[in-house]
């Protein structure tokens, strides 16, 4: 190892894990593309290897005692993107593109019970990736009273228009607006930049994409 390096930033390997005395480390999957905690399970050597050849996700079962595919009941396989080990090689996080609701009880995440009661107001977890999955089921259920409906049925120059508009009142606010002002208007243009995406049959998760690969150089 040269000088200065650092130990920690080495590429970790499936040897390197530091298992427990049952042989297993809780394995967190997130959604790739919204960034949500979907699930916390286990995952063995068995697990893991079988997780990084079929790229999809693989756990040990606890209580069965035994090897289970993700889906291989409910249907809703947990594709692998990315494998990350925690800095102290005894977790693991799998980003993963999810076929459906990741939770046995049929819902998105496992994650949507809060156990603090002090809180006036629910706070749940969003992002851009998360307000694209809400538009298109919006769009999924036809609503007719829906704006984003709206537009994406309506004429495609009234949405560029759109487009136009909001930018304009982003570059007003800009340069002689308020900053409470320049935020409201940005969030204006994102919505209708997503609403664009969709209707050209775009998604913003490509957007997201193309900032990565650019940012990598």
């Amino acid at each position: 190892m040269s000088a200065g390096s650092d130990a920690s930033m080495e590429p970790k390997r499936l040897a390197d894990l530091r298992f427990d005395e049952r042989g297993l480390v809780p394995a967190i999957a997130r959604d790739v593309r919204t960034g949500e905690v979907l699930m916390l399970a286990w995952q063995d050597r068995a697990a893991l290897e079988l997780t990084l050849r079929e790229r999809v996700a693989w756990f040990w079962s606890r209580s069965r005692r035994s090897l289970w595919k993700k889906g291989e009941s409910s249907g809703v396989v947990l594709r692998l993107i990315d494998l990350r080990v925690d800095c102290d090689g005894d977790a693991v996080l799998l980003d993963v593109e999810a076929e459906g609701p990741a939770c046995h009880l049929g819902r998105r995440s496992c994650f949507e019970e809060r156990l603090l009661e002090d809180t006036a107001e629910e706070r749940p977890f969003f992002s851009l990736g998360v307000l694209e999955r809400r538009l298109r089921e919006r769009a999924a259920r036809g609503d007719e009273s829906s704006y984003t409906q709206r537009l994406l049925r309506g004429p495609e120059d009234e949405l560029y228009r759109k487009i136009g508009e909001e930018a304009t009142e982003v570059l007003l606010a800009a340069k002689g607006g308020e900053r409470e002002q320049l935020v409201e208007e940005a969030a204006d243009l994102v919505y209708h930049l997503i609403v664009t995406l969709m209707k050209r049959g775009a998604s913003f998760d490509e957007v997201q994409a193309v900032l990565a690969r650019r940012a990598r150089r």
